[in-house]
Formats: structure tokens, sequence, C-alpha cells
């Protein structure tokens, strides 16, 4: 069994790789398309609720095993973890109105060298001079995709564009609702980490899907509207959401999350076949090695920490 489970990482951290990059593809064309960026976000989580609770009914039935006690922790854990990746994916989606689709994505992928960052300055955890390096490295390819197609050298004001901004921020968010979801996760008294992860899953959507409701209602009342007639694409949004999370859950159960973020990189050479086969936008040069740069510097962190 134990040599089953290397394979078995693997093929689920590919396997997230491959439904995250088709969620973002149709987040991507709703976002410009027919929804505004919550209504975008909104449509990952009321479509992926009711699977992902289905999920979870039928995994309980089968493997005979009771729900465990959800306490408070739990909860507490789990409801930052929503909050931040509410507002990382709205950043995300607000990326792609600002930038082209495999650009975005690389931003994104910036959640590895800031959770690095923040157990430093939060934790006191320090990192050796090569995990230094590799943050170094990935300055500059931040620098080097934050300029446009006519940039010339390399200037700190670049770095303040709204695309850097929401990039960042997004990576930002994504690295603490990680942190929360493992610390949700590991609250609850259960041996299977399979259920773990759903369970935790399964609780969070619903508690992103109520919050989404509140703040679209509120704010935005016609998106709840648009959502329902994005019904066709949005269901399948659900879908890849779904088999991405859980996908990821499992994985980093089964082992070294470094490992599986390092594994997870097969993101970025998914997104440029997608922004240039099914978007058909063009990369530029200072872009492609921007991406080059930043991935560099993601593979040399995960293997140095």
């Amino acid at each position: 069994m134990n040599s089953l489970i290397p394979d078995l990482w693997i093929i689920v951290s590919i396997a997230a790789a491959v439904f995250q990059t088709g969620r973002f593809m149709l987040q991507k064309h709703l976002s410009t398309a027919t929804l505004s960026a919550a209504g975008a976000t909104f449509s990952r989580f009321i479509y992926s609720a009711p699977f992902i609770l289905g999920l979870l009914a039928v995994y309980l039935v089968i493997s005979g095993k009771p729900m465990p006690a959800l306490n408070l922790n739990f909860w507490v854990y789990g409801l930052f973890g929503a909050t931040a990746q509410i507002t990382a994916t709205v950043c995300v989606v607000l990326l792609f109105k600002q930038r082209n689709f495999a650009v975005g994505i690389t931003f994104k992928k910036t959640e590895v060298i800031q959770t690095v960052l923040m157990g430093w300055i939060v934790l006191g955890e320090g990192v050796t001079m090569l995990g230094f390096a590799a943050i170094a490295l990935g300055i500059v390819g931040l620098l080097l995709l934050s300029g446009g197609e006519d940039a010339q050298g390399w200037h700190m004001g670049q770095v303040n564009k709204r695309a850097a901004a929401l990039g960042i921020a997004s990576g930002f968010l994504f690295s603490i609702s990680a942190v929360t979801y493992r610390g949700a996760s590991l609250t609850l008294i259960e041996d299977d980490p399979i259920l773990r992860a759903t369970i935790t899953l399964a609780a969070v959507v619903v508690m992103q899907t109520l919050i989404m409701m509140v703040w679209l209602r509120l704010r935005e009342p016609g998106q709840m509207r648009a959502v329902w007639s994005a019904r066709r694409v949005a269901v399948w949004i659900g879908l890849t959401s779904m088999g991405g999370s859980l996908c990821w859950f499992i994985a980093f159960t089964l082992q070294n999350a470094a490992y599986v973020k390092a594994l997870g990189q097969v993101e970025l050479i998914l997104s440029v076949a997608a922004s240039t086969l099914f978007f058909h936008e063009r990369i530029t040069g200072r872009e492609w090695a921007g991406m080059a740069v930043l991935a560099a510097s993601i593979l040399m962190l995960v293997l140095v920490i």
C-alpha cells in the first residue's frame, strides 16, 4: 500500500492543476462576457456546493463512518480561509481583465513565495541563504511581468500597476486560505485524510456560498440572476472547482506541501497553452522571460525549504 501513495499524490496533484486551469478558463470567459468579478466568483461556489455536499454524503455512507464533531476552532479557521479565498478569487478574476490568462496565473503563483515570507514574519521561521536567493529571483520575475509591451528595463514604478497589485494580493490571500484550511482540517478527530479533506471543503464552500449570496444581494443584485442565466457554463465551473479543490486537499494530506506545490507548477504550462490556443492572446518576450524567471524561483524555493 505504501508504494502506491507516492503515485497517488502525483496523480491527484496533476489532476488538481488540470481542474484549476479549466476553472480559471471558464471564469475568465464568464467575467469578460456576462458576469462581474464577484458574479464569476459566486458561480464557482454556488454550482460546486451541491456536488461537494453530495460527494460527502456518498462517502459517509460508503465508508460507514460517522460525521466527526466540528468544534469552534474548525469554524473559525474555516471562516478566515473562506473569506480570504473569496477575496483572492475576485482579485484573480479582475486580474484576467488587466493581463492575459497565462500571466495572470503566474502572478497568482507568488503565493508560494509569500507563504515563506509570512512564516518568517509571523512565526519567526527563517529561511536559508538559498531561500533568500529564490525570493530575490522571484522579485526579478515580478518586475519583468509588471511591465507592458513597450516596457524598457526595470522601473520600480511599474510594480505599482493595478495588475501587479492584484496578482500579489491574490497570492497573499491564497496563502492565508491554505494555512487556515489546513488548520481547520487538523481540528477534526478523524484518521481518514480523505474524509477530513471532504468535510473541510464542504463546510468552507457552504460558508462561501452564503457570504457571496449576501454580498451580491446587497451590492450587485442583478448578478445573481446573471449567474443563473449563465448556468450552462457555470455548472462546469462548479464541477472543475470541486475536482480541483478536492485533489489539492488530498495531495496535501499524502505528501509534503512543498513537493505538491512544486509539481503544481505544471499549471503554468497549461495556462500558456490555454492563453494561446483558446483565447488567442499573444504573450510578449518580456512576459515569457518573467514567467520563466518566476517559475524558476518557485521551483528553487520549494526545493530548499
